[in-house]
């Protein structure tokens, strides 16, 4: 290639360079991959977040009302850890475009389990209960709501996909154990 053929196509380098700045092209940008993640654990987020929804109706009674001072501690202590893990649950469910709330058709989460739910009958009576019942009543709610915590929890480890929401699903585990085995020190 002689100088003249060199000097024209350096020029028309720099002319495609200016015609792709002023266009607005520029040059491909590397795509962020989505965080890998799958219905397992949109259902343990959406599923764990009802179930702190229902959860904190006991503990808020129970952090008020509660005779026993460890029961007063352990309602205080479930609801901050609910607050804490709703928050990170709600981000990703939000960042990976997914709802907030399980899916309202009935057999929707088949296979998932079906826990049972805290009915509004179990809070009206909660609410009614005076002194040792009310303890003895809101010990009941939480030992049965935090077994279904921990059975939620254990689908998520056995079969999400996205890493955080996994250990997010051992630590809740291990956090509502060690509260059950607290709960049953209270009623022995």
């Amino acid at each position: 290639m002689g100088a003249a053929e060199r000097a024209r196509a350096v020029g028309l380098r720099k002319a495609l360079v200016v015609a792709l700045l002023v266009s607005g092209c520029s040059a491909p940008q590397p795509e962020t991959p989505a965080p890998a993640f799958n219905a397992t654990d949109v259902m343990f987020l959406q599923m764990a977040l009802a179930q702190v929804e229902e959860g904190d109706q006991v503990a808020a009674l129970a952090e008020d009302r509660a005779g026993d001072p460890a029961l007063r501690t352990l309602a205080t202590e479930l609801r901050g850890q609910w607050r804490e893990e709703s928050g990170t649950m709600e981000r990703w469910l939000v960042g990976w475009q997914q709802p907030l709330e399980p899916d309202p058709l009935a057999g929707a989460h088949a296979g998932h389990g079906d826990v049972h739910s805290l009915r509004p009958s179990d809070i009206g009576e909660l609410e009614a209960a005076r002194g040792k019942t009310f303890d003895r009543t809101a010990v009941t709610l939480l030992l049965g709501h935090l077994g279904n915590c921990v059975e939620t929890a254990r689908m998520e480890t056995a079969g999400g996909l996205y890493p955080p929401a996994r250990t997010m699903g051992e630590t809740v585990t291990s956090r509502r154990q060690a509260q059950v085995r607290t709960l049953l020190k209270m009623v022995a």
